[in-house]
């Protein structure tokens, strides 16, 4: 097994790290476009008024209790079940400073630095302050905007170069893995994948559930079984886009009107991925677990914080949410190397947090219809 070990580790890990050394390079500047666009999608959002204020408010709130429910959820489970060794792998230091000193340090004092070193959140900063910034200057920042729309495609491009070598990258940097840690790394990716749909379950028996019940009007059981084929159709298809028509059909069952399910379906396919936020969080502490790190309050908040964002800017294209996951491990201190061991049973998860944001897009949509409802029977 030691001679497995030593030959995976010197002639296989080196094209597994060229691979992640590509993922480290798009990363930065995936994160800025990709927040930068998603400000700037928030201009045409104003417009539509309410309806698209409301909707912003819900999905950003399910998406806060997603992660948390992903974070507090397999912090519990992870200590009860074998993961895999990864000890030698060394965490990427941060210092032990207050809650004030950290809310400081999000503020960067130069922006060649952050991108730089990875400083994730203040490159995240960064990126929010551009793009408010063009949002604000009005037409004047029409080509900064095109700009960025243009940049986007052109790294959306880069990405998928990268990602079409992914299978052999992630199978390079999985061998030295198995090579060392044998047959047990099978059980701890069952864990992994088990704590993920654990909390997909959860999020939609405890979150949506009782959401549509109360502020949708609409019993659970009778939500889910329309909803149904939807969710298979997400989950065999593993795409919330092409799952949209499908799910504006069982919407519209359920009585939301084809101009509302339109606008927050299509809004809740770019910018709601609560299966997005709840896998960030389970993937973060499951592997800072098996790298051995016990996480502090600050580095929970830290993963918190960017995992929501980061669902919420996620690219809908293949690696997308892949890509983002060494900027939520960045934040926090977790070897970016875990984002290739992840990347073993991303396919596996995907379907299932697909299938819970199109959920999500979905309670939304019926949420806001029995609101307009309500408003239309309450007027003179």
């Amino acid at each position: 097994m030691q001679d497995c070990a030593s030959v995976a580790d010197e002639y296989i890990l080196p094209f597994g790290t060229i691979f992640l050394n590509l993922l480290k390079f798009i990363v930065v500047p995936l994160v800025i476009v990709s927040i930068i666009s998603g400000v700037l999608s928030m201009e045409d959002i104003r417009k539509v008024g309410k309806i698209g204020i409301r909707a912003m408010v819900y999905f950003t709130c399910t998406t806060i209790v997603a992660v948390t429910l992903g974070l507090v959820v397999s912090t519990f489970l992870t200590s009860y079940f074998p993961t895999i060794n990864l000890e030698g792998v060394e965490a990427m230091e941060i210092p032990q400073i207050t809650l004030m000193d950290q809310l400081v340090n999000i503020f960067p004092k130069n922006i060649i630095e952050p991108i730089s070193s990875t400083q994730m959140m203040q490159v995240i900063v960064i990126a929010l302050f551009f793009g408010f910034a063009i949002v604000h200057v009005g037409e004047k920042g029409k080509p900064t905007k095109d700009l960025i729309v243009s940049l986007n495609e052109v790294i959306a491009k880069i990405l998928s170069y990268i990602m079409a070598v992914a299978p052999i990258g992630v199978f390079c940097m999985l061998t030295p893995v198995v090579a060392e840690n044998g047959p047990s790394v099978l059980g701890s990716y069952a864990v992994l994948i088990g704590v993920a749909y654990l909390c997909f379950v959860l999020h939609a028996l405890l979150v949506y559930a009782p959401c549509v019940w109360v502020m949708g009007g609409k019993k659970p059981t009778e939500f889910f079984r329309k909803m149904f084929p939807a969710m298979l159709f997400a989950y065999s298809s593993d795409s919330s886009v092409a799952t949209l028509p499908y799910t504006m059909q069982c919407t519209e069952r359920m009585g939301v009107k084809k101009d509302l399910g339109n606008f927050v379906l299509s809004l809740g396919a770019t910018v709601n991925m609560d299966g997005v936020a709840i896998y960030l969080g389970v993937t973060s502490v499951f592997m800072a677990t098996c790298c051995g790190m016990e996480l502090s309050m600050s580095q929970y908040i830290a993963i918190a914080t960017s995992a929501t964002i980061a669902s919420i800017g996620t690219p809908g294209i293949p690696g997308g949410s892949l890509a983002l996951m060494a900027m939520v491990f960045a934040s926090a201190g977790i070897p970016l190397e875990c984002v290739a061991i992840a990347a073993g049973i991303d396919r596996i998860i995907d379907m299932g947090r697909t299938t819970m944001s199109i959920t999500g897009d979905a309670s939304c949509a019926v949420i806001l219809q029995h609101n307009e409802d309500k408003s239309r029977k309450s007027q003179p």
